[in-house]
């Protein structure tokens, strides 16, 4: 008997020896697995895409109701009274408080504050910090996430070391989750037995045993599967992270990677991203009420989310704040005074997109820089030139423009949504080339076809502008130009150009051509000029589609780019200059490091001085021309453009630019239907409509002629310069120092002896 009992002791140290080291040996493996996994990459993280910040400085002028929709659109709240926290701001007479939040873009980086702004009549006045009284000259709001590149878990998380997350969440989860978590070797046996007893008592689980590091070990390895081989997994997993890792360093791997809840159809992960989300703050700046809030969703996000039901979140953290006071991390009038405080959110916001036409555009760019898998999964921060107060005007003065077309003429009208009267909207700064706003078409849920960047269509009398800058070296705007019937020879059939409208005069200056947007003096001018030499001199302007060397050029019958007619435009708004449509800006990885900066692409097209004459006639033809109408709808500013209608009225078209921005708007038919519309009645007030919702953007000031372009009075009958007062009707024209009238006025220039008599008779008496 005693020798069977020593073999079964000698066996059963031999197999429990086995045991150890098999379990060693499993746990060994597992601290390799363990350590390729965290020294990796740990999370997918999606990257961002933001809009561009946004300036405010004394001066500015503000439509309040895009700019609050603004101030909401990045997360800033109303308050009732003076803002206490980062993120709240209170309007009240003519002034503004608000608590900016932190900043950090490429390049530069602040600190949120307590400003106050003054305005007058819309007009911000003046800008202080309301700490010190220190007048600021400029303002910098941050900007607004347009987009994430989500990977296959849609998971959003910000990762933030944990040596910047405050003592008192850390505190906070551990009381929640685990508060032995610095004495047990990843498996804590006091805490199962406890949970083990409190769950008998109550006959039902009240209590978890899992440490934090249990917890990790399931959510990086393994499934939630309640089967004892899962668990098996689990212990020994955590046995090989503890071996691996100091206690900070796996306590700040779970506070990136535990689960706080869910935005829409993405999850929330990680500290960093649950404080944004809850209370519009970096984690670094929670209190102890929001921190015990934040610990407290961690046993059931969905139950215990503020979101859902408030009170019983409120209890929730006041259970967390109680285990926090009796593990001595904080005081008893800590925690009475935390469990006071209300809880107040920043105000529950699904993911969504905006801009959607634009976000094609750019991630079009993008993937041609990085791969789908790295947008998904390296957290780079992505920002662009869009304007989301811009954005958002150019949207509504579509959809009500389109409206009002269809209100107006029943004929435009479709049942069918993919058969709707459509248009689209591009914005720029000239100088820059930065895409302020970008609509592709009525309804991005309908057609997802980008008719700004893909559309081809014929630009109409929008074209004309193109041609006469091309021929200010033959041409001024005061040469006159034929406005008669002729026929040309086109592949040899005879071609007829027609005016729109009747227009008596048989004769017409290049300006009134322009202002008057006729057909037969704009042909007269490019034949005159050299078709073929205006095809090659068209080239700078970078048309991506060919333009066809035919008279009727002029008109406007190569079809054209909506983005390129606009860049086209850029060139008169500013110098001669045309620069390249600019959507992105920097982009960063997850520390802040740049790796793609603004590229500045610009070509000399056109000198200044041909810009400006061109500017000026556009100027004119908006004055008392073809876009005459936009007086009609407040705008008092400085405005060139040009209106453009093609054949059968298929597309209405106006670009306009003031000296700070440029925009082309266009309405018609995918399958080219008629319109039965002009430029000027179908774009230009939706053009107008937009410009007057962003006075912010509009700065009011005129086009000013370069040093190379002079004034000379001129005969509006001769297109010479005028003879001193014998011509009846001379006004002042500008011209270019190197293309001057060569000739004094032919018709008035030569007085009668009885008229030099009589000037010499008057010079005595004087």
């Amino acid at each position: 008997m005693v020798c069977w009992i020593k073999r079964v002791i000698k066996t059963g140290f031999a197999l429990g020896f086995i045991g150890v080291l098999a379990a060693s040996l499993y746990c060994w493996h597992l601290t390799g697995l363990v350590e390729k996994r965290f020294s990796g990459r740990r999370w997918q993280i999606p990257s961002m895409i933001y809009s561009d910040t946004t300036l405010l400085y004394p001066g500015r002028k503000i439509d309040w109701p895009s700019f609050i929709e603004k101030l909401e659109g990045i997360g800033y709240r109303e308050s009732r009274d003076t803002p206490q926290k980062k993120g709240d701001y209170l309007r009240s007479g003519d002034g503004l408080e608000i608590y900016l939040n932190d900043l950090t873009v490429p390049g530069k980086s602040r600190l949120g504050f307590l400003a106050l702004l003054t305005f007058q009549d819309s007009v911000i006045l003046s800008m202080v910090r309301q700490d010190s009284g220190q007048p600021l000259p400029i303002l910098e709001l941050e900007p607004e996430v347009l987009m994430r590149y989500f990977g296959k878990e849609r998971e959003l998380r910000q990762v933030v070391a944990i040596d910047e997350i405050p003592v008192t969440l850390q505190h906070a989860v551990m009381s929640a989750e685990d508060s032995r978590f610095y004495t047990h070797f990843g498996v804590d046996p006091r805490g199962i037995l406890r949970a083990i007893y409190t769950n008998l008592r109550h006959g039902a689980i009240r209590q978890g045993g899992s440490t934090l590091t249990q917890q990790l070990a399931k959510n990086y390895f393994l499934t939630s599967e309640r089967t004892f081989s899962r668990k098996l997994n689990e212990l020994f997993i955590s046995l090989a992270i503890e071996l691996k890792y100091e206690k900070d360093e796996i306590l700040g791997i779970y506070l990136n990677e535990i689960y706080f809840g869910q935005k829409g159809s993405a999850s929330v992960n990680g500290a960093g991203e649950a404080s944004r989300f809850y209370f519009n703050k970096r984690v670094q700046d929670l209190t102890l009420a929001e921190s015990a809030t934040l610990a407290g969703l961690i046993k059931g996000p969905n139950l215990y989310s503020p979101y859902k039901n408030i009170e019983r979140s409120r209890k929730r953290r006041n259970v967390v704040l109680s285990a926090m006071q009796k593990n001595g991390w904080i005081s008893e009038e800590e925690m009475k005074t935390a469990s006071a405080e209300p809880i107040t959110v920043s105000g529950f916001q699904v993911y969504s997109q905006t801009a959607p036409y634009f976000l094609d555009y750019v991630s079009s760019q993008l993937r041609d820089i990085y791969p789908a898998t790295t947008l998904s999964s390296m957290g780079y921060s992505i920002y662009t030139t869009l304007d989301t107060q811009v954005q958002a005007a150019a949207e509504r003065a579509l959809e009500k423009g389109l409206a009002r077309l269809e209100q107006k003429n029943p004929k435009l009208r479709r049942s069918d949504p993919a058969k709707r009267l459509q248009g689209a909207i591009v914005v720029l700064q000239p100088r820059t080339g930065n895409i302020l706003a970008m609509v592709g078409g009525r309804d991005y849920r309908v057609s997802q076809f980008n008719r700004v960047t893909q559309a081809r269509r014929q630009p109409g009398s929008c074209f004309k502008p193109l041609v006469a800058s091309v021929l200010l070296d033959q041409f001024t705007p005061a040469d006159l130009l034929s406005n008669t019937k002729s026929d040309y020879t086109v592949d040899g059939k005879t071609w007829t150009p027609k005016n729109f409208s009747e227009q008596k005069e048989t004769r017409l200056s290049v300006r009134n051509m322009l202002r008057i947007s006729s057909n037969r003096a704009a042909v007269d001018m490019a034949v005159r000029g050299g078709i073929e030499r205006v095809v090659r001199r068209l080239e700078p302007f970078h048309f991506t589609t060919p333009v066809s060397p035919w008279p009727s050029l002029v008109l406007g019958t190569s079809e054209v780019i909506p983005m390129d007619l606009a860049r086209a435009y850029a060139v008169f708004a500013s110098d001669g200059i045309q620069p390249y449509p600019l959507s992105l800006k920097d982009v960063a990885d997850e520390r802040g490091g740049q790796l793609v900066g603004r590229h500045m692409k610009i070509e000399t097209v056109l000198s200044p001085g041909e810009a400006f004459l061109i500017t000026s006639m556009l100027e004119g033809a908006v004055k008392s021309g073809t876009g005459r109408s936009l007086s009609r709808y407040g705008i008092d500013f400085p405005v060139a453009g040009k209106t453009g209608t093609t054949n059968n009225y298929r597309d209405a078209w106006f670009v306009g630019y003031t000296s700070d921005l440029l925009a082309l708007v266009w309405v018609g038919f995918d399958n080219n239907a008629p319109l039965y519309a002009t430029g000027g009645s179908a774009a230009l007030p939706i053009w107008a409509d937009l410009v007057s919702a962003i006075p912010g953007y509009v700065s009011g000031n005129g086009f000013f002629p370069p040093p190379d372009v002079v004034q000379i009075n001129v005969c509006r009958e001769s297109g010479a310069r005028a003879s001193g007062l014998r011509c009846p009707d001379a006004y002042e024209e500008y011209f270019i120092e190197s293309n001057l009238p060569a000739e004094t006025c032919p018709i008035h220039g030569k007085a009668s002896l009885l008229e030099r008599m009589g000037r010499g008779i008057k010079g005595i008496f004087h």
